[in-house]
């Protein structure tokens, strides 16, 4: 095939692939155009996850008309005019790239009025051409209406995921660019209704608050903008959660370096040093930081979505936001703990005769209603996992299994309980030790599954419960009411950020519900390549996780028979959700092995 120029309408395309990934892309894109014109409202609707449409409105600068179809032309830009610019960037936007991207892949209409000019004008174009132009009345500023993106890429439109996912994703960028705008009223419209709004005050903790809620904003610690005295240009400002808020990853570390939100792992990483030792491992800080810096000593020139940047001296930025954020940990009361000696045999053996005689006692009858054998026994298990209610009891006979022949379970007859931990059960072949907290997870996951076919019991609580979430965890909950509430939530929007909560399984128990519902939104937001089926597996498995039978919980021998009568049920009884065994088998044949017998 011989070298050749390709066509426009082809380069166009290419080079849009760089700027327009998905929906987010092009809002992203367009509320950096409305904050380089220096909107102080803008504006954000969405309709099919952005697919379908995407308008950004604001009252910035607008374009002049004699202007507007040339911001449509690639490498069109009122921003810098010679490469010495690219030295000192001081605006979001400067390649001249975006409009002319979005336009390539989708149907635009742009309705722009300059402060200077009496009446506006009206483009309308399709991949890439302007097919219409006429002078339109409208106030000042522009409003850019995106439609049907990618409608002449159809292979790039098949690897859009679900609504609700591209949603999360315009969300995400929205609430990035609240924060760091606070005197800019954003407002955030999905499929019709307003979902987020901040007051544009210029106030900080008002736009945190209506992104994380008032809950976890009421744990974050302020960040004073002080200059470093190693890096006396750069300035670390923002907040950053207290040692008792944490999360299960770090997609909580939100960077902003002039305000431009950035990905950079050595920053992330700077921001969890600061907290060793005070977070347990695996757990993660939540941090909103604004780096404040020379734009010289930062280039942003080297990705095509300009999240990652380059730093003149990154070791001295590291060390700069790691200071800085501890020593806003500093001005806090640490939790302190005395260092025990290590336990003498003598007090391992006393902790055990307690133990023993706790499991004996345990045993010996049945627990009243809601009452947990736990109760006889705690001290050496209180750093264990937390306590969940135990299998409740089921008059009706478990249906009958339609699982293969070889992954169904004998009958089993329970013998007892080792280590708070296994059960050990006695079938026809052999000896089975079952892990409690991997069984119950088995058991929950089925029913919850299968509740189409039988509703799972629900518990009503006496008075509804608000529970605030926040912005963005607020959102993912709304994406997954239906599977929720087939788990037992029954819960309703209740405000911005909010929800009420009214039925909880009737397995949960004593456990927070708002905890369980931020733990679950948080996975989740980590699953979030996830689509239909797989994801409402994932959510389900997640609830099993947290409501099963923990390790460290002592179960009665009533209980015990219980729990392993559920699982003979299980149409996939020998692994938990996330594929980990339920349970180890040893036949009778090596039980006589292991003790010489064989041929005795």
């Amino acid at each position: 095939m011989p070298i050749q120029i390709l066509p426009p309408d082809v380069a166009d395309k290419i080079a849009a692939g760089e700027v327009v990934e998905r929906p987010a892309s092009v809002v992203k894109e367009l509320i950096e155009n409305s904050l380089d014109a220096g909107a102080t409202d803008i504006r954000v609707e969405i309709a099919d996850g952005g697919k379908r449409l995407i308008r950004v409105i604001d009252n910035g600068r607008g374009i002049p008309a004699a202007e507007a179809p040339l911001a449509f032309q690639r490498h069109a830009t009122s921003k810098i005019r010679s490469a010495e610019e690219l030295e000192r960037i001081a605006t979001l936007g400067f390649r001249g790239e975006a409009l002319a991207a979005i336009s390539a892949v989708s149907k635009v209409t742009l309705i722009t009025r300059s402060r200077e000019e009496p009446v506006g004008v009206e483009l309308k174009l399709e991949g890439s051409k302007i097919i219409s132009q006429r002078p339109m009345g409208a106030p000042p500023g522009t409003s850019l209406t995106v439609a049907h993106l990618f409608w002449n890429t159809p292979a790039r439109k098949k690897f859009l995921k679900s609504n609700a996912t591209e949603a999360g994703h315009i969300s995400k960028i929205v609430t990035r660019y609240a924060l760091a705008y606070p005197e800019v009223r954003f407002s955030y419209v999905a499929e019709g209704r307003l979902t987020f709004q901040t007051p544009g005050t210029g106030d900080r903790m008002a736009a945190l608050v209506k992104v994380y809620g008032a809950e976890v904003a009421g744990q974050m610690l302020a960040v004073d903008a002080t200059s470093d005295p190693v890096t006396p240009d750069v300035r670390v400002s923002g907040f950053v959660s207290a040692p008792t808020l944490h999360r299960a990853n770090r997609s909580y570390i939100e960077l902003f370096v002039n305000r431009r939100y950035i990905q950079d792992r050595n920053l992330t990483f700077a921001v969890v040093q600061a907290y060793h030792t005070l977070l347990m491992t695996g757990r993660y800080p939540v941090a909103v930081l604004f780096i404040d810096m020379p734009s010289e000593l930062v280039d942003v020139n080297v990705h095509p979505t300009k999240t990652e940047v380059r730093f003149r001296e990154p070791s001295l930025l590291f060390r700069a936001v790691q200071r800085t954020v501890h020593r806003a940990l500093q001005g806090q009361a640490p939790v302190t703990r005395e260092l025990q000696p290590p336990p003498s045999p003598e007090d391992y053996r006393g902790q055990w005769a307690a133990r023993r005689e706790a499991l004996m006692r345990a045993g010996q009858h049945d627990p009243a209603p809601g009452q947990l054998a736990m109760d006889l026994y705690r001290s050496d298990l209180a750093s264990r996992e937390e306590e969940t209610p135990l299998v409740r009891r089921e008059e009706a006979a478990p249906p009958p299994s339609t699982s293969p022949p070889g992954h169904r379970l004998p009958p089993l007859r329970p013998v007892g309980q080792i280590a708070a931990t296994y059960l050990i059960a006695e079938g026809p072949d052999g000896m089975y030790l079952i892990d409690q907290h991997a069984a119950h997870e088995r058991i929950l996951y089925e029913k919850i599954m299968k509740a189409d076919q039988q509703p799972m019991p629900k518990q009503q609580l006496l008075q509804p419960i608000p529970i605030e979430l926040g912005t963005e965890l607020a959102g993912l909950i709304a994406e997954h009411l239906d599977a929720l509430n087939k788990s037992g939530f029954e819960i309703e929007p209740f405000g911005e950020g909010s929800y009420l909560l009214r039925t909880v399984p009737a397995f949960m128990g004593h456990q927070d519900p708002q905890a369980l519902l931020e733990e679950v939104a948080e996975g989740l937001a980590r699953r979030a390549d996830l689509v239909d089926k797989a994801r409402e597996e994932a959510l389900v498995t997640m609830i099993c996780k947290r409501l099963a039978i923990k390790a460290g919980q002592i179960l009665s021998v009533a209980e015990q028979r219980e729990l392993i009568r559920q699982l003979e049920a299980c149409e996939n009884p020998r692994t938990c959700p996330h594929g980990r065994p339920t349970m180890l088998h040893l036949s009778a044949a090596a039980l006589e092995k292991q003790f010489g017998r064989l041929g005795a």
